[in-house]
């Protein structure tokens, strides 16, 4: 059987998430119970899912000349995701995602890149 090839076009974002109790309101500061960056973006996402069903995958996106642009090509490349599509722009900084998940799963995001 032929290996499944993918390309994916899409977002390469490092998520800075925050677990709460509780989302806060306008204005408002809620104490946090824990903090994690994870490598994200809905283009990554999906090129490392198709990597991991056994399909060769190339991404096509962009990132900063910055540590956490280094950090997720280093993550791709480690999940078996081709990444000569993905340029590295040094007038840019990668994308990052600002996330607040309540202890009930809801959350609210910002995203900036």
């Amino acid at each position: 059987m032929t290996e499944p090839v993918v390309a994916v076009v899409g977002s390469i974002n490092m998520d800075l998430v925050v677990q709460s109790d509780r989302l806060p309101g306008p204005g408002e500061n809620v104490m946090g119970s824990a903090f994690r960056m994870i490598p994200g973006g809905k283009g990554a996402n999906q090129a490392v899912a198709a990597a991991r069903m056994g399909a060769r995958t190339c991404l096509v996106g962009g990132v900063g000349l910055d540590t956490f642009g280094e950090n997720l090509l280093a993550n791709l490349a480690d999940n078996a995701v081709d990444i000569s599509g993905v340029k590295r722009d040094s007038s840019s900084t990668t994308g990052v995602a600002l996330i607040v998940v309540d202890d009930g799963g809801e959350n609210r995001i910002n995203i900036v890149g």
